[in-house]
């Protein structure tokens, strides 16, 4: 359940849910707010008192739905929050500084409605930051992202148009379970029928997406964080398997999902067996920053990506006569 949230902004909430949904049932509407059904009922109420026509529809159809004309309160912020979201919108898209840009123009659009002594401060921070572009950033389209949130919302399967890393096109059916950002990439976490099994697709890839009349169930208790990052961490071309000399509990605050799976080896060592498309990229980012002695007892890719590592270091403070030096 959620806390801290005053009724006002939970009514305001079931408001902007009915419009961009009608026919939400209260159960609906109480998953969504994180709230009892009572509670979401009680919200409704709240929004019929204060003159907004709320209908109830019974039937299979129906659902709460909002009376013709139903329009939402203009949006205000406060400076912070103002500020907040100009600071949010420039950390995840430092394009966004440029008015040619798509969402640059939005964030413009939205400081130039903001009153002028809470629109200023925000309009010279987007001024005068600058944000450095982060180079592995991969930018959804709008377009494709909308369409598969709504499939979502709508419980509806989606035909999808993909290109792969290699270039290579083909469509499939999928399930569409959840959208997930990680890192400053999209995914779509879904289940494919192409493939019959869960699958994870960067959404930047996807070239279009459909909704279809088919409709799917979502998994019980799923956490897509989770299973988005225990998919990325597995079913790549080389695999790999490190044990380390420490026990589990230590090595698991250095250890990401996307690594692989840890395990223990008795009381005092754990092992690490994984995945990975890029052991280069495993070893130099990954495998150097934990801080505890290991070896590499598989995977002959990662091996030879440890040892080119070590090799370079080891290049890196020889004495330079050394003969031995590289």
């Amino acid at each position: 359940m959620q806390t801290g949230t005053s009724p006002t902004a939970r009514a305001l909430r079931t408001l902007e849910i009915l419009r961009a949904r009608p026919g939400t049932t209260a159960e609906q509407l109480a998953e969504k707010l994180g709230v009892t059904d009572r509670a979401a009922r009680r919200y409704v109420a709240i929004l019929r008192e204060a003159g907004v026509p709320v209908d109830s529809v019974r039937g299979p159809h129906g659902g709460y739905r909002l009376g013709r004309g139903t329009r939402l309160p203009p949006v205000s912020f406060t400076q912070h929050e103002a500020l907040g979201l100009v600071m949010a919108v420039l950390d995840g898209r430092p394009a966004a500084t440029d008015p040619g840009d798509l969402v640059g123009a939005a964030l413009g659009k939205v400081v130039q409605a903001l009153p002028e002594a809470v629109g200023r401060q925000a309009a010279a921070l987007r001024e005068h930051a600058a944000a450095a572009p982060d180079p592995g950033a991969a930018y959804a389209d709008p377009a494709v992202t909308s369409a598969l949130v709504e499939a979502i919302a709508a419980r509806r399967r989606v035909l999808i148009d993909y290109r792969s890393e290699a270039g290579n096109e083909w469509r499939a059916e999928v399930d569409p379970w959840a959208v997930v950002v990680r890192r400053a990439r999209w995914y779509l976490l879904c289940h494919s029928h192409r493939a019959d099994a869960v699958r994870t697709y960067r959404i930047d890839r996807v070239r279009a997406a459909e909704e279809l009349p088919a409709g799917f169930r979502m998994p019980e208790g799923l956490d897509p964080v989770a299973v988005l990052e225990h998919h990325l961490g597995t079913g790549w071309a080389y695999p790999t398997r490190v044990l380390f000399d420490a026990p589990a509990e230590r090595v698991a605050p250095w250890v990401g999902a996307p690594m692989g799976r840890l395990e223990p080896v008795g009381a005092d060592r754990c092992v690490l067996v994984g995945s990975t498309r890029n052991p280069a990229m495993y070893a130099r980012e990954w495998l150097a920053a934990v801080p505890f002695p290991f070896r590499v007892e598989d995977g002959p890719e990662l091996r030879d990506a440890v040892a080119a590592l070590a090799a370079r270091f080891a290049a890196a403070v020889s004495d330079p006569g050394d003969p031995a030096r590289p």
